[in-house]
């Protein structure tokens, strides 16, 4: 009897790659179907009752209309920063972890967005980037009157709280226990200089601080959406360019070198990125933990650590949480409306202290 003819191992190989590379895909296209429905579910959800076909109704057909005002000037502009938004919270959150060799790194567990709150709440107060308005109804109101400046003086917070986590990783050698207590430490700090900065304060410029730091995803005009989508494209451009080099840091800083990966040049440039992103995000809509940090652990389950399918995948997943806990903080209470941040740091804080107990165990 003739023996059957074992397959080559290559062919093999090469089977079982493409077999995962269209599960990958597979993931990817599910998380963008997932992102469709809960986009069209932020601008069903809100106090006043529409049904599907009244929203799509609304948003194919513009009109004066009750239904199509509500869709276009509220609802949709909402869904579209939440998106944006986090998009770039979580690309954040999935880079910084890779460069930074922390799986428990992101933009508000390391104190960044602390540290762009503090700096922001500096221009509101000091350099009049707040101001009392009318609202439609013609009660007296908050606004941000100089986004600009706040975006600047952001990221100004945010990159000084950027550099000062690259001098303890890169000049002290931390690992990522220490990594993250520094970050609890900068947290800590910078909130404490926002405090301050409010006991000093008018009654007017108190109120545009507590008002931006709640985080809202309703008070972005589309130039500030156009803005943060033009910047998340850029980010996403930059980071897919160098996915190999970030790939290639799975493997460890000094294989990385090995391989030709420009580290002293990649890391700051990447960190830098990242304060500017994360800066936008936190000058617009305010403070919101947590996206970036349970994104990217989410689809490292189902994508691994190959950031071509994991960097596109986290900003899905990261623009689908944020839209979840929009549409929960406009639901639970209806018709009040939460404040974003906080629904994000209660659902985000358990998760948060589950992996650090997690890698607890592990150690």
């Amino acid at each position: 009897m003739t023996k059957p003819t074992a397959k080559p191992q290559g062919t093999a190989s090469t089977a079982d790659y493409h077999r995962h590379t269209l599960r990958k895909y597979a993931v990817l296209l599910a998380a963008f179907l997932l992102l469709c429905l809960c986009f069209l579910g932020s601008l069903k959800a809100g106090s006043a009752e529409m049904g599907m076909g009244d929203v799509l109704r609304a948003l194919l057909h513009p009109s004066e209309e009750r239904d199509s005002l509500i869709v276009w000037n509220i609802r949709l502009p909402r869904a579209c920063i939440a998106v944006t938004v986090g998009m770039c919270l979580a690309m954040c959150g999935a880079i910084m972890q890779n460069v930074l060799r922390n799986p428990l790194a992101s933009s508000s567990t390391l104190g960044v967005s602390q540290g762009a709150a503090f700096g922001a709440a500096v221009a509101i107060v000091y350099f009049g980037a707040g101001a009392q308005v009318n609202n439609v109804s013609g009660d007296a109101a908050v606004s941000i009157s100089n986004p600009a400046l706040v975006t600047a003086f952001a990221f100004l917070g945010g990159m000084g709280t950027t550099l000062v986590i690259m001098f303890i990783s890169r000049a002290l050698n931390a690992g990522p226990a220490v990594l993250v207590l520094a970050g609890v430490a900068l947290s800590a700090m910078f909130s404490a200089g926002t405090s301050l900065v409010q006991y000093f304060a008018d009654d007017i410029k108190v109120a545009s601080v507590v008002y931006w730091t709640f985080g809202s995803l309703g008070r972005a005009s589309w130039t500030q959406i156009f803005f943060t989508a033009g910047i998340a494209a850029a980010a996403f451009a930059y980071f897919m360019y160098n996915r190999w080099n970030y790939n290639a840091f799975e493997a460890g800083t000094d294989a990385a070198k090995s391989l030709g990966v420009p580290v002293a040049v990649l890391v700051p440039i990447s960190l830098l990125v990242c304060a500017l992103i994360s800066a936008v995000s936190v000058a617009f809509v305010g403070v919101i933990s947590f996206i970036g940090l349970v994104a990217s652990h989410i689809m490292r389950r189902l994508l691994g650590n190959d950031m071509r399918f994991l960097l596109p995948g986290t900003a899905l997943c990261g623009a689908t949480l944020l839209l979840l806990a929009d549409i929960a903080a406009r639901t639970i209470i209806s018709p009040v409306v939460l404040p974003i941040g906080a629904v994000t740091s209660i659902v985000g804080a358990p998760i948060f202290l589950f992996l650090l107990l997690k890698r607890r165990v592990h150690a």
